[in-house]
């Protein structure tokens, strides 16, 4: 029997609508962080309509919209009336909560979602725009130390999840001494010590961050095992001796092809022979046509500096062989930082 004919799906524009309206999303988001939403539904509390707008001091139809939204996003849960936060939230977006993620919201809130109203400038100019090459040292050279704080914060957060995924990819047990370059507040370290009671780290940052990475190691109770030494690790002629792997986690996709290849060749200088570098990153396909994190990260790093892109493992393949580095390998990795390692083994 003939089948009827049965006609394609018309194409229509909702990706474009989705993608368009993708800045709703987020503002939603942002601004429930910024009234405090999810501070107050904190530790389990859940609230009717009527007693959030209340309690926040806003009026009825923003709190009702506001609510919705963030359900939507399942940002919260709803039982007939009430609301409170969803697991996620609760983890992550109440300040105060151990790897509190609302920090990072606000950065890009207040520093990164303005500069992108004038992505259009960076595309003709190739220029940044968080910050002025020339008159600034770089996109860190700012007095507003709220926002600084709120970069080296989320940066914290998002690293300590790159550096647990990174542990259960790589075996460090062959390793003693681990060498963070650009290391931030010390979440590789302190995580993959803790782990792996081999283990001892250096962070290698700016005086102004190794302040930072000296607290939380503090905190963590980890100041037998970890350490930082203050270095520029462009500017700087070599880096520090005596470790056996080093990490660039988010380092690389900051500098172009010619800093990144110069910073690999001093990280095989400073390597012994069974040592090996782990590139941590958001990777782009051999192809560069996504996954779409990597290549906005790219198109992030056109909006904050110079000369960064998020490059391809393939592209660090030859970079880390041109650096003399032995044998590659990439690693898959579950996280918000980074989607693969890229490891360069010395022999």
């Amino acid at each position: 029997m003939k089948q009827p004919h049965k006609e394609a799906a018309p194409l229509l524009p909702t990706p474009l609508m989705q993608l368009a309206t993708g800045f709703w999303s987020f503002k939603t988001y942002a601004g429930a962080i910024d009234v405090g939403l999810f501070d107050l539904l904190a530790g389990g509390r859940e609230l009717t309509m009527e007693e959030v707008s209340g309690e926040l001091g806003i009026a009825d139809r923003p709190a009702d919209l506001l609510l919705a939204g963030c359900a939507s996003l399942g940002l919260l849960d709803k039982s007939g009336s009430r609301y409170r936060n969803s697991e996620l939230s609760e983890e992550y977006l109440v300040e105060g909560r151990p790897y509190y993620f609302g920090g990072f919201v606000r950065y890009l809130d207040r520093r990164e979602y303005p500069a992108w109203q004038s992505i259009v400038q960076a595309l003709r100019t190739n220029r940044p725009l968080t910050w002025t090459p020339g008159t600034q040292e770089s996109l860190f050279d700012t007095e507003d130390s709220e926002t600084l704080q709120l970069f080296w914060d989320c940066m914290y957060s998002i690293s300590t999840f790159t550096a647990r995924a990174l542990a259960t990819a790589y075996d460090f047990t062959r390793h003693t001494r681990l060498l963070d370059v650009g290391g931030g507040a010390g979440a590789f370290p302190i995580e993959l010590c803790r782990l792996f009671g081999n283990l001892s780290a250096t962070v290698l940052e700016l005086p102004h961050v190794c302040d930072l990475a000296r607290q939380k190691i503090t905190d963590a109770e980890l100041n037998e095992t970890v350490d930082t030494v203050v270095g520029d690790f462009i500017r700087d002629p070599e880096l520090p001796r005596g470790y056996d792997t080093i990490i660039l986690s988010m380092i690389l996709h900051d500098w172009d092809e010619q800093n990144g290849r110069a910073l690999l060749r001093k990280c095989r200088t400073a390597l012994p022979p069974d040592g090996a570098v782990l590139i941590c990153e958001l990777l782009l396909n051999d192809e560069r046509t996504g996954p779409p994190a990597a290549a906005l990260m790219g198109m992030n790093m056109l909006v904050e500096t110079e000369g960064g892109k998020n490059y391809s493992a393939a592209e660090y393949h030859d970079w880390l062989l041109e650096a003399g580095f032995a044998r590659v390998e990439v690693l898959p990795l579950n996280s918000a930082g980074a989607n693969g390692v890229v490891v360069g083994h010395v022999s």
